[in-house]
């Protein structure tokens, strides 16, 4: 047996707390110094700034025997270093204990200064402030959407989402990325997704729907999983590389999953087997002369009880409705002139994109634009 080994099981024989204590503090070392990150110096030099504080008051009131306002009083004339005299006179083996205690004292404050210079000249109190600021933002948001990984997908749904000005957070930790996402000013968080602190960081408890999008199903699961917890009426949809991670999601919590590579090999064959429906989906969806949108119907609504002939919406709006939707989830493809409109229902109509805002108006309330 080498001399590590002999070492090792004799600290395991005698001392059988001591390894488990290390590893405690240890955890709890590195632990604080994730959570600090760059101004971890400043944290430690603060600490122990504040345990020579203690240490002084330990001389000046267990040793000396003073009360606590003239040693509080003494400890700050002390590590000062303004030269007042003592308030009382110091024996000897309190001078030696407070001739430490200037030692201490002078190197805390010079490493405390050392440390915020560094802070200061590599920009990190200006990256504390500008975090400060975009979480202050967040947390003004209400009925937003989160969008978890800034990949091929998210950064897609990002832009299809600053096209709709529709506020959204973006989650994501690879360096590269979070570039990108400064560059194009997203609104955005460094960090895991994984993680509950940053997903309650980007309001999810109050966020209207959530991407999951990140490259790993595993991921996506715990993602999915965690938000549903914080949020029951959370809309989530995720991403799935492989077909098997599909009912995963899905028991997980994912209003819908989607296969990206599935739906992109679907789309191709479109192309080439229908290019005149799939050009006219393209019109539809892109908005620009032609646009397809869902309205719900709210109760209240001037066109509950109506069918879709009396209710005008042709004539009114210039606007074709070509399915809908029962709030049982019933879908009707081409409905008939007779159907009637129920408060639930989600019309989904076809027309130019400045004829909409009528139409949305009249769904919402009795009062709406005509």
């Amino acid at each position: 047996m080498n001399t590590c080994s002999l070492r090792s099981s004799l600290l395991r024989r005698f001392l059988p707390g001591c390894s488990a204590r290390l590893r405690g503090f240890t955890g709890l070392y590195q632990a604080v110094k994730f959570r600090f990150g760059s101004f971890f110096p400043l944290v430690l030099g603060a600490g122990f700034l504040l345990g020579v504080f203690i240490y002084g008051l330990f001389i000046f009131m267990a040793v000396e025997g003073w009360n606590l306002l003239d040693s509080f009083y003494q400890v700050v004339m002390t590590l000062s270093t303004v030269g007042y005299m003592e308030l009382h006179p110091l024996s000897d083996r309190a001078r030696l204990m407070v001739s430490f205690l200037i030692l201490m004292g002078v190197g805390s404050f010079a490493y405390l200064v050392g440390a915020f210079t560094q802070v200061v000249v590599e920009g990190r109190l200006h990256d504390l402030w500008g975090k400060r600021k975009v979480q202050k933002i967040i947390d003004s948001l209400d009925n937003h959407y989160i969008i978890c990984g800034y990949g091929r997908i998210g950064a897609v749904i990002a832009a299809e989402f600053r096209r709709e000005n529709l506020p959204v957070v973006v989650l994501e930790r690879d360096p590269d990325l979070l570039f990108e996402l400064e560059r194009d000013g997203h609104l955005f968080l460094a960090g895991d997704a994984t993680t509950d602190e940053l997903l309650l960081a980007a309001g999810v408890e109050r966020a209207k729907g959530l991407f999951a999008c990140v490259s790993q199903d595993a991921e996506n699961v715990y993602i999915t999983l965690s938000s549903r917890q914080f949020n029951s009426r959370l809309t989530i949809i995720a991403r799935a590389d492989r077909p098997e991670s599909v009912a995963k999601l899905e028991r997980a919590g994912a209003n819908r999953v989607l296969t990206p590579h599935q739906i992109g090999g679907k789309r191709i064959a479109q192309v080439m087997l229908r290019p005149t429906v799939t050009d006219f989906m393209d019109l539809a969806t892109q908005g620009h002369n032609l646009q397809m949108e869902e309205i719900l119907i709210r109760p209240g609504s001037e066109l509950v009880g109506t069918t879709l002939i009396t209710s005008g919406i042709r004539p009114r709006f210039n606007l074709m409705i070509i399915a809908i939707e029962k709030s049982s989830g019933k879908m009707t493809f081409n409905p008939h002139p007779e159907t009637v409109i129920e408060a639930g229902d989600t019309l989904v109509a076809v027309g130019p994109p400045e004829n909409f805002h009528g139409l949305q108006a009249a769904g919402r309330s009795a009062g709406g634009e005509a």
